[in-house]
């Protein structure tokens, strides 16, 4: 039997496959994304000599790679902000949340957390009890409450995802018949995650994604961070991946600073300035 085929057929014998329309981000791409019509106070005079600037920490989000950040990242360096991009292994809530734990250990004063997608959901159990993180900045990302599962999530507010309808499962060593990693069909990437991008740029980053995987979307999270560290959050009002009816919900919540703009699920990539912007408001470094 396809093994493929095999994968799945057990998986959905354990529901696995059930609404997995989630999260998720995207690789590295070229810096050719649109330019925003919406900004953050795009004028604002940032100080690059903030007394105890923090250190901004960026998690990237299923089916992608730290490098789907590295146009924010060139923006938040010009500012004088130490920016580390986590690899995000995608394995697990519990367990991606612990990794990311232990490397913010290393690090000293004050942190900033930022997370696109299901990043969102691994910043949020990271960083509850940590008394270094002044700050959680959401992008079109999963800021989920204790026990609330990412397929869960997507129906917050009436929303409804369709990128479950177009996963491609593939087997991985120790994945047994219970777990396989998960790939968006090429022939829908640009749909569901980069509507605002380029063809040619996204087939790039179609053809280099990195699995998650299945069984992150449908594990419980764990007590949310949001209840008490003050949070930001950009709604993609083009999201076809996380419904921007979820986002809206879950911001609200989580009682987030909030904007929104016009953009596809990779706000980060199509419009780098916007989220920037945002995530130094998060800093408080006027």
């Amino acid at each position: 039997m396809n093994a493929q085929r095999f994968t799945e057929q057990n998986l959905r014998r354990l529901g696995l496959l059930c609404a997995l329309g989630a999260m998720l981000a995207v690789s590295a791409i070229p810096s050719t994304a649109v330019a925003s019509q919406n900004t953050v106070a795009s004028q604002t005079e940032w100080k690059t000599d903030c007394p105890g600037k923090p250190t901004i920490v960026l998690v990237h989000g299923a089916f992608a790679d730290a490098s789907s950040w590295a146009d924010v990242i060139k923006r938040l360096q010009k500012q004088g902000y130490t920016v580390y991009a986590f690899a995000n292994p995608i394995r697990s809530i519990a367990g991606d949340a612990e990794y990311l734990r232990y490397f913010l250990s290393t690090l000293t004063g004050p942190i900033v957390l930022v997370g696109h997608s299901y990043g969102g959901a691994v910043i949020t159990n990271a960083a509850t009890g940590n008394p270094n993180v002044k700050a959680l900045v959401y992008i079109a990302a999963y800021a989920l409450d204790e026990g609330e599962t990412p397929t869960e999530a997507n129906a917050l507010g009436g929303g409804h995802s369709e990128l479950g309808e177009h996963l491609i499962l593939r087997p991985f060593p120790g994945g047994g018949t219970t777990d396989a990693d998960t790939y968006v069909d090429p022939a829908f990437f640009r749909e569901l995650f980069a509507a605002d991008l380029p063809a040619k740029d996204v087939a790039v980053i179609a053809a280099s994604q990195r699995p998650a995987a299945a069984s992150v979307f449908v594990e419980p999270s764990g007590t949310p961070a949001w209840k008490a560290i003050p949070s930001w959050y950009l709604v993609a009002k083009d999201d076809h991946a996380i419904p921007p009816e979820a986002e809206r919900f879950m911001a609200r919540r989580a009682g987030a600073h909030t904007v929104e703009i016009c953009s596809s699920h990779v706000a980060m990539v199509s419009h780098p300035g916007t989220v920037t912007e945002l995530i130094l408001e998060a800093t408080g470094c006027r």
